[in-house]
């Protein structure tokens, strides 16, 4: 989960891990492609405007790089706008706009990993 707002990991991080998943947070994106290469998660959940590297930086960072591109995102986003620039990555399996309902968020991830719970 990359977000710089600490409410919002908070609810994302509880709400994950209310499903089983483990969380792993970061509040910047110039620490993204070093922790993706360390942790190996198996989704990234990721802000649009971070410090140090936006989100749109990231993503298309993510797809060239042979190790991290095959990771499915799910975009948070207070820019309802920048959904269309997203559009164009296949890996980006959801766009939801904040605030977001959490059932929505749940309903994202699962459908990303590709299994029910």
């Amino acid at each position: 989960m990359v977000d710089d707002d600490l409410e919002i990991s908070n609810l994302v991080q509880y709400t994950l891990e209310s499903m089983g998943h483990q969380v792993q947070l970061c509040d910047n994106g110039r620490e993204v492609m070093d922790l993706l290469r360390s942790y190996k998660p198996a989704l990234l959940i990721l802000d649009v405007m971070l410090p140090g590297i936006d989100g749109y930086s990231l993503t298309s960072l993510i797809t060239e790089d042979a190790e991290t591109r095959q990771l499915p995102i799910i975009v948070l986003s207070a820019l309802e706008p920048s959904r269309t620039m997203f559009q164009k990555f296949t890996q980006v399996t959801a766009f939801l706009t904040k605030p977001f309902n959490t059932d929505d968020l749940m309903e994202a991830v699962k459908t990303s990993l590709g299994r029910k719970f």
